[in-house]
């Protein structure tokens, strides 16, 4: 897609989106934030794994 496209051309892209399983799917990097303050910054593997962010915004039964 074209967010692939523009990410091969060295382009970040800003994406703001509650739809946490498909905006992880295509990012490299991402922030979760909560309460206007960034609660972890990391790649999507690692923002799935952190217990934190499971409790506080995907839930303990998230699965990327």
């Amino acid at each position: 897609g074209i967010i692939r496209h523009l990410k091969e051309m060295g382009i970040g892209v800003l994406i703001t989106d509650h739809n946490v399983r498909e905006t992880l799917k295509i990012t490299s990097r991402a922030y979760i934030i909560n309460n206007g303050e960034i609660l972890r910054a990391g790649a999507p593997g690692e923002l799935s794994a952190d217990p934190q962010v499971r409790k506080i915004y995907l839930g303990e039964e998230f699965s990327l």
